[in-house]
């Protein structure tokens, strides 16, 4: 008996020890919502300066985006001078960030943002006119920390061939032990599905390849998301990349489906063109409160495609105070369409009635809805609801 119970600690033991471990693996508090902010990649590339930059935090407060949440401002690609120092340091590129990265995170600190930085598990990040930081995570780590960086985003490129599993995790390590909580965006393109292993080394991880401006695309990238919909909570969201809303590659209907499937996925909301030059139309899309409130709910439940008949489909999830999120997708080319959910697609019980909002028309219908709904939506657009049982 003595025995069987010194077993039964043992196992107790081990198993308190490994939960401690998967909790405590990155443990920085961070994404307790996705998070939001603007990244110079998607409309810049490597055309970018510390000028920019800093018109970019400017515009970002001017233009109320920050008041409604974006907070970061992420450089990405080709910040650096091409090779390290003879310490082994990285240095802000001499041509284009002659005042150095802290002086730009000062500033954009003092606008009330924070401030993103960009490298790849791999000797050379993505464009190749910038060293990474495979092998130097902790010196690289404790650089970015010294400086003032609120936030990673960790690229897959020119690797050494070893898996994603391996080398992601030293970067999770190096950040722990940097001295600064700093949120940590993996970027490896979903190739050894992160959805499954990364809550316990990142706030976020990639699950598919780059984002383009264009309809097909946007909506290829969502579709392979979806399929890790389980695995996103509070502290670890599933990313199938960087806004495209503003660049315009996209009619205004196909952008209000982008940023609503963004939306309710509980993706990253980080939008990836100019907004220092923002249209109107695209500003009205990416200032959407009540859209933002869906993405930003605490309960941090991403919502799923439930129902599919050819290019219509029903997407739908539970949101705080026991409402649903439901949005209506019409992915043809032509002709409006008539869009029908039943109650016990989306969750609700089958004999309640519910209030319906429209959160891009910001309208409450006067009667409630009972048992199922139909909705016209036209080609390349959706409908966006939440719906609340009563």
């Amino acid at each position: 008996m003595e025995k069987k119970q010194a077993l039964q600690c043992v196992v107790l033991f081990v198993c308190i020890s490994a939960s401690w471990i998967s909790v405590e693996s990155l443990g920085n508090g961070l994404g307790l919502t996705p998070q939001m902010g603007w990244n110079s990649w998607n409309h810049f590339g490597c055309n970018i300066n510390e000028k920019l930059i800093r018109q970019t935090a400017d515009a970002l407060v001017s233009s109320g985006l920050a008041n409604v949440g974006y907070e970061y401002i992420n450089i990405d690609d080709c910040w650096a001078n091409y090779n390290r120092d003879k310490w082994g340091n990285l240095h802000g590129n001499d041509a284009t960030f002659p005042s150095g990265i802290k002086a730009l995170a000062d500033y954009v600190h003092s606008k009330g943002l924070k401030f993103g930085i960009y490298s790849s598990a791999g000797t050379r990040t993505c464009s190749g006119r910038m060293p990474g930081s495979l092998g130097y995570e902790k010196q690289d780590a404790k650089t970015f920390a010294s400086w003032g960086v609120d936030y990673l985003k960790y690229d897959n490129c020119n690797t050494d061939g070893s898996a994603e599993k391996q080398r992601f995790p030293v970067m999770t390590q190096a950040l722990r032990a940097s001295g600064r909580n700093i949120f940590y965006s993996m970027c490896e393109w979903g190739y050894q599905e992160p959805a499954k292993w990364g809550a316990e080394v990142g706030n976020s991880w990639r699950t598919t390849t780059d984002i383009k401006d264009t309809w097909s695309s946007m909506l290829f990238n969502i579709d392979i998301n979806d399929g890790y919909a389980k695995y996103a909570r509070p502290g670890g969201w599933n990313d199938p990349d960087m806004l495209e809303v503003g660049n315009g590659g996209m009619s205004y209907n196909e952008y209000v489906a982008h940023f609503s499937l963004w939306a309710i996925s509980k993706a990253p909301l980080i939008i990836g063109c100019d907004v220092i030059n923002l249209n109107k139309e695209a500003h009205s899309i990416l200032a959407n409160k009540e859209v933002i409130a869906i993405n930003q709910d605490s309960l941090g439940v991403q919502a799923n495609k439930v129902k599919k008949y050819g290019d219509l489909e029903v997407w739908a999830g539970p949101l705080s105070g026991g409402r649903k999120v439901v949005l209506l997708l019409n992915r043809g080319n032509q002709g409006t369409k008539l869009i029908t959910f039943n109650w016990a697609d989306v969750g609700i019980p089958p004999n309640s009635a519910a209030t319906l909002r429209d959160v891009w028309l910001h309208y409450t219908y006067k009667k409630t809805i009972r048992h199922k709904l139909t909705v016209r939506v036209a080609p390349h657009s959706c409908r966006l609801f939440v719906l609340q049982p009563v």
